[in-house]
């Protein structure tokens, strides 16, 4: 006869004792451990600040003719650690505090929908994929016309001290306040006016960042069978993870990512099978009908329950994403390719780029939004993120940690980009338009479109790492030959490499992206002969990551327009009520899907026309939000230590009012936005102009006018959000903030914690793995993903 052993609680040293946090019946709920140093730790923590130092000399110092890109990986990962380990902690500790003794939203509500207690890996991978969009692998990718030298500095140094600040905070804040949108909280902490400005400025912003997201997921997957395939067998292989993890096997995280892999792995297999069989037409989508099935995909993850689809769809992308680009980087540090652009190049310094037009400041830092600071984060951390978070204490490796993670994407797209040779990289950025006006006299219309790229690029202000004109050029095997091709064969020689048609124009960032990483990974696994599959992996790879962001953010818009009507209709702010959340939904998508269309339409590809209306949207989206984080910094009594988001907040405002004002006033046709309408206008007036001509001119005249009025629009409704946040903080310091005092903030009561989970994103401490196996004995199970009060 055998007996089953009873679980025991484990046995506590008295110091472990003290670092255990319980509740009133004494059930654990949170693990506080004091740091400590020991020779190892210390030894640990100056090599990473010597190999950081080490990078940032090779990079900005010493530069040179010849720069190794291995230097891009080493000094991003080392100045990431330092930040995390150190000033992410030093916020936490100063503005946060963080007390796991506290109920979150996900704890208190759980209501098996919205708020729902994630497993911190698994809400880790959610948030990473929602928040890491096209702006990362886009913004760099373009702004590497300037050379890789700016795009470098601010991606790494934005994040640390904007970007990962910024997403940290709010993420908080929202956490503590029920999850509420960032207009909600603006209107809480703000006052009615301001807060409705703040509503209405994020939300058509909010607007303008997902037409964009959805624009370059659409460039990446038209007329691509295999990305289609691919990326629609995450949809099915998702839900079926959701369901698994919910019914069948509750908690059993380890298990359902293995099967997601295994199942990713097979679809992206199977994607080129598709693409080559009889049946892969079925698949071959034009833009405009990835238009609707995107939106129809974006209306349904918005309203069905969070667990469902969403969070596993996000948390099996996550896979892709991680997985890619650290198999990128190990590629870089393998094959260690030469950086092919200078450190900074003469297009830094002027209007005339022909990627996008306008100098280094201010328009490098909207260029490069996600990576560094993205607005469209804090959407994310004052949406579904703060609902499905199990412990306050998570916050930071949730918020800073998913930046960091993101804005390694994004230096990890600027190494690649810039690894390639400069004659491939405007040949593949530069519109059709843009080539026809740069090589000027040398342009027919009876030549291919290589032969025209290649004399536009002989035609480019702009000089190669040495300082000589730059020139196209491609190495690759011809009959069994390695040769070196110049000009229009170079060019034709690189999409038969790719098995790609053309890749002259293949304007957007994602293509040229997706040929860098191919030019990489070739050298790893496959030599040329896997170009084409590099290649076609990187586009499935770019849609995947994309679209990710354009589902969770429908969602969180979804939330914020809620919010908003439930000032005047308290039935909307229920985000469980179906037909108020069918309806928002709805208005949602209709509206970015419109934006969509006309980017899709628009004669100057699109991405070149928005990207610089989606940069400062976005931008003015994260002042908003470092604003109202500022408000309520002060209101809790931490005057102190406002400068923490008011830096990031200082630099932010003047770079993006810059930008507005130039892209309003300005009378460079490449820059200003009613320049440029005005002038089409006259050119149709003056008549000569006929069918598709005519069609795009006045295709223009309508797209400047929409953009000229909306970033008119936006400037002015951030100034009033900022005038009336200077009021609530002037009123804030006078009532006591000034001497520590907590003054009306909107926080929600504070309720006990009945609930224990981790804090690290991978291997629990010992003592955390002491402290869940008593939970797993002592705890309430009604509380774990899934439950219900």
């Amino acid at each position: 006869m055998t007996t089953t052993q009873e679980p025991r609680v484990p046995e506590y040293t008295p110091e472990e004792q003290a670092e255990i946090l319980r509740d009133d019946a004494g059930v654990p709920v949170g693990v506080v451990e004091k740091p400590r140093w020991t020779p190892a730790k210390v030894a640990l923590w100056v090599a990473i600040s010597l190999l950081g130092a080490c990078g940032w000399t090779m990079l900005a110092v010493v530069r040179g003719e010849e720069v190794n890109t291995i230097w891009f990986v080493v000094t991003a990962v080392s100045t990431y650690a330092i930040a995390y380990r150190f000033y992410a902690l030093y916020i936490e500790r100063r503005i946060m505090r963080p007390d796991d003794r506290r109920a979150t939203p996900a704890e208190r509500i759980n209501n098996g929908r919205d708020f729902d207690p994630t497993d911190r890996r698994v809400l880790y991978g959610h948030h990473f994929a929602a928040i890491a969009g096209a702006g990362p692998l886009v913004g760099p990718v373009l702004a590497a016309q300037m050379g890789y030298l700016p795009g470098t500095l601010w991606i790494i140094l934005g994040v640390v001290v904007a970007g990962a600040v910024q997403d940290m905070l709010v993420l908080f804040y929202s956490m503590r306040r029920g999850g509420r949108s960032l207009g909600q909280m603006a209107r809480d902490e703000i006052g009615r006016f301001g807060g409705t400005v703040a509503i209405v400025v994020v939300f058509v912003m909010l607007m303008i960042v997902l037409a964009v997201l959805a624009l370059v997921c659409v460039n990446a997957l038209a007329e691509s069978p295999w990305g289609v395939f691919s990326v629609g067998c995450t949809i099915p292989i998702a839900l079926l993870m959701g369901l698994y993890l919910r019914y069948l096997r509750p908690g059993r995280v380890t298990e359902v990512s293995v099967i997601g892999f295994v199942a990713l792995l097979a679809a992206i297999v199977g994607g080129r099978y598709v693409a080559e069989s009889s049946w892969g037409d079925f698949f071959h989508l034009t833009p405009t009908t990835l238009v609707v099935c995107m939106v129809v995909y974006g209306f349904f993850a918005a309203v069905l329950p969070v667990w469902l689809l969403l969070t596993p769809r996000d948390y099996l992308s996550t896979f892709m994403k991680v997985g890619t680009i650290l198999l990128l980087a190990v590629g870089i540090v393998v094959v260690r390719p030469i950086a092919q652009m200078p450190d900074v190049t003469e297009f830094a310094f002027n209007t005339d780029g022909p990627v996008f037009a306008g100098a280094l400041f201010p328009f490098l830092f909207i260029t490069i939004a996600c990576g560094a600071l993205s607005g469209m984060h804090a959407m994310v951390a004052s949406g579904t993120t703060p609902k499905m978070v199990q412990k306050e204490s998570q916050v930071r490796m949730i918020g800073y940690g998913g930046m960091l993670m993101e804005s390694f994407v994004a230096i990890m797209a600027l190494a690649a980009a810039v690894s390639l040779n400069q004659g491939i990289y405007f040949s593949m950025n530069m519109s059709p338009a843009s080539i026809e006006k740069t090589a000027g006299a040398e342009y027919s219309a009876d030549a291919t479109p290589e032969e025209n790229a290649a004399a536009a690029i002989a035609n480019l202000g702009v000089s190669d790492p040495a300082g000589d004109q730059p020139v196209v050029s491609w190495e690759s095997v011809v009959d069994g030959e390695e040769v070196t091709l110049t000009g229009a064969a170079a060019l034709e020689q690189v999409a038969e490499d790719v098995g790609e048609p053309s890749i002259v124009s293949r304007t957007g960032g994602a293509p040229t992206l997706a040929v860098g990483m191919a030019n990489i990974m070739h050298n790893v696994v496959g030599g040329k002969a896997m170009m084409s599959f590099w290649y076609h992996f990187a586009i499935m790879f770019e849609a995947l990551f994309i679209l990710s962001a354009v589902d969770a953010v429908t969602r969180v818009a979804r939330f914020q327009l809620g919010d908003a009507i439930g000032n005047l209709v308290p039935r909307f702010r229920d985000p469980g009520w179906r037909l108020g959340s069918w309806l928002t939904t709805g208005v949602v998508v209709a509206s970015w899907g419109s934006l969509l269309l006309m980017g899709v339409t628009d004669p100057n590809g699109g991405i070149r026309t928005l990207f610089p209306l989606f940069g400062i949207a976005n931008q003015l989206i994260a002042a908003s939000a470092l604003t109202i984080v500022t408000v309520m910094v002060v209101k809790k009594g931490y005057v102190k230590w406002a400068w923490i988001p008011l830096v990031p907040l200082a630099f932010d405002t003047a770079t993006t009012f810059t930008a507005s004002y130039q892209k309003i006033f300005s009378s460079d046709l490449a820059v200003g936005y009613w320049a440029l309408h005005d002038a089409t206008k006259d050119r149709i007036a003056a008549g000569g102009l006929e069918g598709q001509a005519l069609a795009d001119a006045e295709a223009t005249v309508r797209n400047t006018a929409i953009q000229g009025t909306l970033s008119i629009v936006f400037v002015v409704l951030v100034g009033l959000l900022m005038a009336t946040a200077v009021v609530a903080v002037v009123k804030a310091l006078k009532s006591g903030a000034a001497h520590g005092d907590e003054v009306g903030t909107s926080e929600d009561p504070d309720e006990p914690s009945h609930f224990y989970a981790p804090s690290g994103l991978l291997v629990p401490s010992p003592l955390e793995r002491k402290v869940e196996a008593e939970y797993a004995v002592v705890g309430d199970p009604t509380l774990v993903t899934g439950g219900s009060h």
